[in-house]
């Protein structure tokens, strides 16, 4: 009997070779496709079946090898993220002349899987449709009544800094870490400004939802749900993708309890925040 014969009765090897066939196979016809898209995608370094450029890039700060693409490739260049082919713009000049010259074209947003985990495809920054442009539009001009872009989110600000200042003069000078309290300031300050109102830096139900909020924000550019984002079928075994889920539903649970008191409270002729003027809006068009 031949070596081949015997390498064959063993089903671990026909495992194997199947699968190295496999790749041969996959990797060829990657080839002839990205030779037919050369010339009609930007330039950009070559990709590897499945894994595109992942073994390029530097996963926990993706930015920096993008950065040095750009140097070689220039401000507009391809880029495959797993298997998904992204077009990146570098530079001020290359986005400004996307994003508002051609605000059309450019006006959808891409989904990447921690995103749409984070909105489930609503809302005003991740959202895409009429349905967008007409929730900006309304965003956009409410947020300025209560101050955004203008003197009265400074005003909220200073008051804010007054509480953050107390915080600060009770450690008496000794180093401590100022994560927190600027993390619970900054929270306050957009609470005052949706809500209406700001918390006590010693609520634990407001330190627990600006605590998990961070947390999510972390988890969000870790290495693992890089990973998430060029292979999403990797969702359901990822310990950091289970926890951002927790994370988001317990502060949708929280967020959801303010929005009740404000309802219940509501006063048309009196607008305390943005999520009054918005509930304002439903009611009208509930009419």
């Amino acid at each position: 009997m031949s070596l081949i014969e015997v390498l064959l009765q063993t089903s671990s090897t026909v495992t194997l070779l199947g699968a190295l066939l496999f790749l041969l196979a996959l990797y060829c016809l990657s080839s002839d496709s990205n030779s037919e898209e050369q010339g009609k995608a930007p330039p950009g370094p070559r990709p590897l079946p499945l894994l595109g450029n992942m073994l390029q890039l530097d996963l926990k700060r993706p930015y920096r090898t993008l950065c040095k693409l750009s140097k070689k490739y220039g401000s507009v260049f391809t880029v495959h993220f797993g298997p998904t082919k992204v077009v990146i713009l570098a530079g001020y000049k290359t986005v400004k002349q996307a994003l508002v010259n051609h605000a059309e074209e450019f006006g959808d947003r891409g989904m990447l899987p921690v995103l749409y985990d984070f909105t489930n495809g609503h809302g005003i920054l991740f959202g895409n449709g009429d349905s967008w442009k007409e929730m900006r539009h309304f965003a956009l001009a409410n947020l300025r009544d209560f101050g955004m872009g203008k003197k009265g989110s400074e005003e909220k600000i200073s008051e804010e800094i007054h509480y953050l200042i107390e915080v600060l003069e009770k450690h008496e000078g000794k180093a401590f870490d100022t994560t927190q309290p600027l993390s619970y300031a900054v929270a306050n300050v957009i609470s005052n400004i949706v809500y209406g109102s700001r918390f006590e830096y010693s609520d634990s139900k407001f330190r627990a939802t600006v605590d998990r909020a961070n947390e999510n924000l972390r988890i969000a550019g870790s290495v693992s749900v890089q990973l998430y984002n060029m292979f999403p079928w990797l969702g359901p075994w990822l310990k950091s993708r289970k926890l951002l889920l927790k994370n988001i539903e317990n502060n949708k649970k929280e967020m959801g309890e303010l929005v009740r008191g404000l309802k219940e409270t509501l006063n048309p002729q009196m607008c305390r925040g943005f999520v009054d003027s918005f509930l304002v809006r439903k009611q009208t068009l509930e009419v």
